[in-house]
């Protein structure tokens, strides 16, 4: 490679202390150069100019006579054009070109007055070619998109960042809001107790307090697939999966919500208020929620929600969920962010604080209250006779609590709890045991009452309709992996850090008689409730940030 000429128009810009840009870069029309000196070395520490036998130094192609720039026909470079200086060569270097020896840093100090190169006047025009208009473009385009994604990544986390609140239970809607008020001509529902097909007729209102971790999100499909049947109402959150969770649960949460409207069905997860939630219903409208043992129910938990519980962070064993337990009043902390997940966490969705002295007698109130409320409260670890009693309650079919367990979990992320470690959960989540147990002995005088022949028949025949389902609809007929999942509208949705929850591939070929049903029945939570309609902004925004970081 020659060297390049300097034409005489070329100057040298400074100081240039501090100045940064890549070596070599060089820009046609009015020219920018840098070049990194480094006399008997290769590229090393930047420098000011006039600082040792290394530096930057800027040239600037200056107008030529004419007033033009002197640009020649081959760019950068030619007659009455611009030049460059490259690196000095030396010792040990890979060589270069080197500017005139006037001009070469730290040779000042070596030249005349009449020789040295002098720094730009005030008055002497000196150009630089801006930024391509693309590459600016291009720039602002990023800018944008970025600041963008970085302003709603804090919308989000300000959305999911809501404190838990522990403060009374006022009505949370202004006061003189109008309650529901049903429609004239909607039909009235039975009371309930129905002895025998033919004498009741289907229920249509219902609460169901969706808790965490409880085979809850299978529940939700058997309603969501009733309401869309018969073309029931629901009261859907605005934006989000959950009512605001953790918050409590307030009317104006819901979507398309006007003082004196009216609704069918609630089931999202929420953080529950009753009175909030008894203004969305017709009086006679049917209160369940689930319950589960509270050391399964942790374990799961524990696992599920721990990655975004920043007390868990300092968990650095291999097994978190043994040493959490060892002492949990160690890495516990009421106040910190999503604690709620980890201890009394039905007690906390039921919408009491979770912290609460066991000794007080607020404990048995509120568990009280709870049977009061709710006309039936299935147990997950007999989720079959549940559904038999909600069946029963409700005065619906066969077909209408048949179900696939959904939101489940790989066998081999769910490592069971020792006798040792169970006695521990159960002792850490000593509110929620108190519910269970509670809840557990009411749920066997339901069945008692029932019959337990006739219960039998029943599961029976509840089990036998499931098989049948599974055989036409599930391909392969067992839940698979996520990655084995082929449909993305079958994609559960997954905890953050791990892909440890299972979901279904639908058969290829199925009969016209129960092609809506199976995909209703083997679609996920979220994209049902996008099929309904729901408005899901800040889920959808939250899995493209998790997606685009592989989270």
């Amino acid at each position: 490679m020659a060297p390049l000429a300097l034409p005489r128009q070329m100057r040298l810009v400074g100081p240039l202390a501090g100045a940064r840009r890549s070596p070599g870069r060089a820009e046609c029309g009015f020219c920018t150069f840098w070049e990194r000196g480094g006399a008997g070395r290769g590229p090393g520490p930047q420098a000011p100019i006039g600082h040792g036998a290394g530096g930057w130094a800027k040239l600037v192609a200056a107008p030529g006579p004419s007033g033009r720039s002197g640009r020649s026909s081959r760019g950068c470079g030619g007659g009455g054009g611009v030049a460059a200086w490259s690196r000095p060569g030396g010792a040990g270097d890979s060589g270069g070109y080197a500017p005139p020896p006037g001009k070469r840093p730290g040779a000042a100090a070596r030249l005349g007055p009449s020789q040295q190169v002098k720094p730009e006047e005030d008055g002497d025009k000196v150009s630089e070619m801006p930024l391509p208009q693309k590459k600016r473009w291009k720039s602002m385009a990023k800018g944008l998109v970025l600041g963008a994604l970085f302003t709603s990544f804090l919308l989000l986390l300000y959305s999911y960042a809501v404190p838990p609140l522990h403060a009374g239970l006022a009505s949370m809607t202004p006061e003189g809001v109008a309650p529901c008020s049903p429609a004239p001509g909607e039909p009235e529902t039975v009371g309930p107790a129905n002895s025998s097909v033919g004498e009741c007729q289907p229920r249509r209102d219902i609460v169901f307090m969706k808790t965490h971790k409880t085979a809850s999100s299978t529940l939700l499909n058997i309603l969501f697939r009733f309401g869309q049947k018969h073309g029931l109402k629901f009261a859907f959150p605005n934006g989000r999966n959950d009512f605001d969770y953790p918050a409590f649960f307030a009317r104006s949460l819901v979507q398309d919500y006007h003082p004196g409207a009216c609704f069918n069905i609630i089931c999202n997860h929420m953080r529950f208020h009753y009175d909030e939630v008894r203004g969305l219903v017709p009086p006679n409208a049917t209160f369940i929620t689930v319950l589960r043992d509270p050391a399964r129910l942790f374990e799961s938990s524990f696992h599920y929600f721990g990655s975004v519980v920043p007390f868990t962070w300092k968990l650095s064993g291999r097994d978190k969920l043994a040493e959490f337990l060892e002492d949990p009043n160690r890495y516990y902390d009421p106040n910190g962010y999503n604690a709620h997940y980890l201890r009394n966490l039905l007690f906390f969705d039921l919408g009491y604080d979770s912290d609460l002295d066991p000794g007080s007698p607020q404990v048995q109130e509120h568990i009280l209250e709870v049977e009061r409320r709710f006309h039936l409260v299935l147990l997950q670890e007999y989720f079959d006779e549940s559904l038999v009693l909600l069946k029963d309650l409700l005065c619906w079919e066969l077909e209408d609590v048949l179900y696939f367990k959904l939101n489940a979990r790989r066998a081999s992320a769910v490592p069971r709890l020792s006798g040792e470690l169970y006695r521990r959960a159960t002792a850490w989540n000593v509110l929620d045991a108190r519910l269970y147990r509670h809840f557990n002995a009411s749920f066997w005088r339901k069945v008692e009452a029932f019959g337990q022949e006739r219960m039998a028949r029943e599961v029976a025949a509840l089990r036998h309709a499931n098989e049948h389902m599974r055989r036409i609809c599930i391909d392969g007929g067992h839940a698979v992996d996520a990655a084995a999942i082929q449909d993305s509208a079958m994609q559960p949705w997954q905890p953050l850090g791990t892909k440890s929850i299972l979901g279904y591939n639908l058969k290829k070929s199925i009969g016209q008689r129960h092609a809506q049903l199976c995909r209703r029945m083997l679609t996920p939570e979220i994209q049902y409730l996008m099929d309904l309609g729901v408005n899901l902004w800040v889920t959808k925004l939250w899995k493209f940030i998790r997606d685009f970081l592989h989270w």
